[in-house]
């Protein structure tokens, strides 16, 4: 699985968070270290069990690319 996720320098640290899991973000160092503490996040994340009231159920959706990640594509694809 992938998730999109922001990420900057920003006075001498690396910062960033995941679009797509809100809640995870991370400060580190380097840039492998912020990558790397934003993986574990997620999978912490997604690994807690999330309890379901009596009756309700799971379900997943499929939601296609948004159009901007096409032209994004496109554009590295063309370098």
């Amino acid at each position: 699985m992938k998730y999109r996720a922001i990420i900057k320098k920003s006075d001498g640290w690396w910062i960033g968070w995941l679009i797509d899991l809100p809640g995870v973000n991370a400060q580190e160092k380097t840039k492998a270290k912020l990558v790397e503490s934003l993986r574990i996040g997620a999978e912490d994340m997604l690994d807690t069990e999330v309890p379901f009231e009596p009756g309700a159920e799971m379900a997943m959706i499929d939601i296609s690319d948004p159009a901007w990640t096409k032209s994004l594509n496109e554009n590295l694809t063309a370098s």
